[in-house]
């Protein structure tokens, strides 16, 4: 919300704390049937989209969340060929997706087209693979497209959805998970956002126990920084089938064709260590 014309201030409740950037002009702004967008150019963090007054992006910042939400997922798995964002309609996560030449077919599936052809105007840099002959679009529910999924038939599913609100609410939940579990091939995992774990410790914990009632096993929470949520502080939860998370691709990681920014061998380990407040509210022994 913008309590000063010159400022876009998201407000976090629970956290009793706001973070503000420095605006130059707000850029675009419409009212969908699902959501209230608004695009915004920042003084320092670049085009800025908030949804229903929360960041969901920035230029400055996108990339540590959409190559920590997507890379250690694909590293984990032996052989991603398929994979599946559900959300993620900025196309940031499909795009590093996509820099895996392993996999062999891409969905996207988000619920408001607007959000993608928003980006595609606003925010061309994470739309480069939109048109890579990989990448599929569905505009609908994500949750009922999980519901029709054909068994065992995706390597990878990722949640790149926003907060367990409205029309996302219904991706944090056990029948949700259910479903990714019947839908996953036998080494097959889902990665999700898993929220602050300073602000939103019960969200994340709420969210392996789901996890858990729906047939995962193996769960590993990442976590990573990102200046413009909630706390500076983010997560992203795995859920493994017949899998171990705690191993992945380290020679692949290492030398990766491709360019990151944040992701690398190094900041995979590191991500995987937990603080001990972390720990004991999944009650994880050392």
């Amino acid at each position: 919300m913008a309590l000063d014309k010159n400022w876009f201030t998201e407000l976090c409740e629970e956290g009793g704390s706001a973070f503000s950037m420095k605006l130059v002009k707000k850029l675009h702004e419409e009212k969908t049937p699902y959501q209230h967008i608004e695009i915004y150019q920042t003084e320092f963090f670049g085009n800025l989209m908030a949804i229903d007054g929360f960041v969901m992006l920035t230029e400055r910042d996108n990339f540590i969340y959409h190559e920590m939400i997507s890379h250690p997922a694909l590293f984990c798995h032996p052989a991603p060929r398929k994979v599946v964002v559900i959300g993620g309609g900025d196309c940031g996560t499909l795009q590093e997706v996509l820099k895996h030449e392993e996999v062999l077919e891409a969905w996207q599936v988000e619920i408001d087209e607007r959000v993608t052809r928003l980006a595609e105007a606003y925010f061309p840099a994470l739309c480069q693979a939109n048109n890579d002959s990989r990448a599929n679009f569905f505009f609908g529910d994500g949750i009922k497209w999980m519901e029709e999924a054909e068994p065992e038939s995706i390597d990878l599913i990722i949640v790149d959805s926003t907060d367990p609100i409205g029309p996302a609410e219904g991706l944090f939940s056990e029948p949700f998970y259910r479903n990714c579990q019947r839908a996953l091939t036998q080494n097959g995992l889902v990665v999700q956002q898993s929220e602050s774990p300073l602000f939103h410790l019960d969200i994340l914990t709420g969210m392996r126990d789901a996890m858990r009632a729906a047939g995962f096993n193996n769960l590993m929470s990442l976590q990573f920084p990102q200046c413009t949520y909630p706390s500076g502080w983010w997560t992203a939860t795995l859920a493994g089938k017949d899998i171990n998370l705690k191993s992945f691709r380290e020679d692949a990681a290492a030398n990766r064709p491709f360019k990151t920014s944040f992701y690398n061998v190094e900041m995979h380990r590191a991500a995987m260590a937990l603080p001990q407040f972390m720990k004991e509210a999944f009650k994880i022994s050392d």
